[in-house]
């Protein structure tokens, strides 16, 4: 499912126009990135936990030449599903 098809179904199922859903949707994906940037968590109830987790530098090995390469450390988003997601999906 594409942002498209999920504006389109989150406007079925609430009845309200595509252009009011997507401005919805957009404020929360805004909303969700500023917050993770500061480095806050964001937890939506029965969908789950957005957190920011640092992997540090490591040393790697280009696999063409066998150079030795510094990898740079990344912020990486994790995201941890609620228990009633879990419950949902496993049945």
């Amino acid at each position: 499912m594409n942002k498209k098809s999920l504006v389109e179904f989150m406007s079925a199922q609430a009845e309200l126009p595509k252009t009011h859903v997507n401005a919805a949707l957009n404020s929360l994906l805004a909303i969700i990135t500023k917050r993770l940037s500061e480095g806050d968590q964001v937890q939506l109830h029965n969908l789950g936990t957005f957190t920011l987790s640092y992997h540090p530098a490591k040393e790697g090995r280009n696999p063409q030449t066998g150079e030795r390469i510094l990898i740079e450390g990344a912020n990486k988003v994790l995201f941890k599903p609620a228990k009633a997601l879990k419950e949902a999906l496993s049945n």
